[in-house]
């Protein structure tokens, strides 16, 4: 093991050499005149747009900070005054599981059945399956491990048509329980290890907030793949664990993650929380009526929002996700789970912002126009220093790689503060989600219709006309070059 630890830690140590040696090299290849106030060639633009940008960075960074080192400690230590006084009556693990290999199945349920034991809850494991061999795997760990009395076991199966069915089935089955108001839920993914004491560590935080309907967890992950894929992963969380701790400052988590989120028990057995993670939808002016495929996550967030509940986020009460990318190919697979993650976000967002400030609040309905803009944003340095270099000579451009790897570099060495692993990759990684990222968004908002799970071949069929169809598929085309376009000439005329 320390022969590993330290052999890892070489390769880091060259991998930050080398970035910081080509960060060195770009700046040495800069033409003089670039530095030079008098030249025509000296650009100094602090636009509208970048002043925004850094701004809504800096101000999250802030807000994460301010929450996970001063606020979220003083909340840790009213929720250990509440002692006894802040248990649940009932506890319900409600785990969803399908296609999962076998290893990875097991090392979930083996986590969930400690938690079920070790919290010392009246708890109930509610497995929500598809295929039988889940179900012989679950009983013969039960039986391994032989909970005591106060920890059961039941089971729903259901047919393989997705997450979304699999949760409202779970979640009748426990109304059919009848739990008390002071009863909790925790809905975990199949792909999800508990960390210990993640159940206690939860649970509490419904008696100090009475009106928080629902809360998520921090997340590491091990990743089934090579090592950019492991760095993007890695990097991802990192850059959630900062946003969910600013968000929670005002009591506003933007979702409640599929992996591991916890709700009040009269949250999901309410009708109204049940049809909208089972049937959610959208009426597009364009596109049509379409179901929701993915981004229970999502459905979830807003019916809460929706009922007028509050969502929460517990910095210190980690699981690990086990991550299988779709593809070999990290371009490939990048971009696959891109398009699922930006397409929930922005099926979600436009109906988020009518709920209207009163209910959201001002910087949370900030938080959501930037998330509409920032595809176009996001690409703006790079077309107007490709448009200025083509113009102006490649010192532009050489200048401006320099301020992306400067500031990238900067951004890296910021996200240490939440407590997660840095590496050198982590600076071109946060360029590449910029960029890729913007496109993959622009791409998906005028094709939102169009959705499919990354682990699962469930798809949505509309059964449309073949004229809809068509309609559907040139339209989506047309107004993406058209936006393109616009974007593009807007920039050329003022550059």
């Amino acid at each position: 093991m320390q022969a590993s630890t330290l052999k890892t830690g070489l390769l880091e140590a060259a991998g930050w050499m080398f970035y910081l040696t080509l960060l060195m090299l770009l700046a040495l290849a800069l033409p003089r005149s670039v530095f030079d106030p008098e030249s025509r060639d000296y650009l100094l633009l602090i636009g509208a747009v970048g002043i925004w940008r850094y701004s809504m960075g800096a101000v999250h960074f802030l807000r994460g900070t301010l929450f996970l080192y001063v606020v979220y400690p003083y909340y840790r230590r009213k929720v250990k005054k509440l002692g006894k006084d802040a248990d649940p009556s009932q506890v319900f693990l409600l785990v969803t599981s399908f296609r999962i290999d076998a290893l990875t199945t097991a090392q979930v349920y083996r986590s969930v059945i400690r938690e079920a034991i070790d919290c010392g809850y009246p708890t109930t494991m509610v497995c929500s399956i598809v295929e039988l061999s889940d179900e012989l795997l679950v009983k013969n760990l039960w039986t391994r491990m032989n909970p005591p009395e106060h920890v059961k076991l039941d089971f729903v199966r259901i047919p393989g048509t997705g997450k979304r069915d699999g949760l409202a089935y779970g979640f009748r089955a426990i109304s059919r329980k009848m739990p008390d108001e002071n009863a909790v839920v925790a809905v975990i993914d199949g792909d999800t290890v508990l960390g210990e004491g993640v159940v206690r560590k939860t649970v509490p935080w419904f008696k100090l907030f009475p009106n928080v309907g629902g809360l998520t967890t921090n997340e590491l992950c091990e990743v089934r793949g090579g090592y950019i894929m492991s760095e993007w992963h890695k990097l991802r969380f990192a850059q959630r664990h900062l946003n969910m701790c600013s968000m929670a400052l005002s009591k506003r988590v933007l979702t409640m993650t599929g992996r591991m989120s916890v709700f009040r028990a009269e949250v999901v057995t309410n009708p109204a929380f049940i049809a909208d993670v089972e049937s959610d939808h959208l009426d597009h002016w364009r596109l049509g009526r379409f179901q929701f495929l993915t981004g229970d996550d999502k459905s979830s967030w807003f019916s809460l929002m929706s009922l007028g509940y509050d969502t929460f986020y517990v910095p210190d009460a980690a699981i690990n996700t086990v991550e299988h990318p779709p593809e070999k190919s990290f371009i490939k697979a990048s971009r696959k789970l891109m398009f699922r993650w930006y397409g929930n976000n922005l099926r979600q967002n436009a109906r988020a912002l009518r709920l209207g400030t009163r209910r959201l609040g001002w910087f949370t309905s900030v938080v959501l126009f930037d998330q509409r803009v920032s595809m176009w944003t996001s690409l703006l340095g790079l077309s107007v220093a490709i448009i200025a270099s083509i113009k102006y000579g490649p010192g532009i451009f050489i200048a401006y790689l320099l301020w992306i790897g400067l500031t990238r570099l900067a951004l890296t060495l910021l996200l240490s503060v939440t407590g997660h692993r840095i590496g050198p990759a982590y600076p071109v990684i946060l360029y590449y989600n910029q960029i890729v990222g913007a496109m993959v968004k622009v791409y998906v908002f005028f094709r939102l219709d169009q959705q499919s799970w990354t682990r699962q071949p469930t798809k949505l069929d509309r059964g449309l006309l073949s004229f809809q169809r068509w309609f559907n598929t040139w339209s989506s085309r047309s107004m993406t070059f058209a936006a393109a376009s616009v974007f593009i000439a807007t920039l050329m005329a003022l550059v």
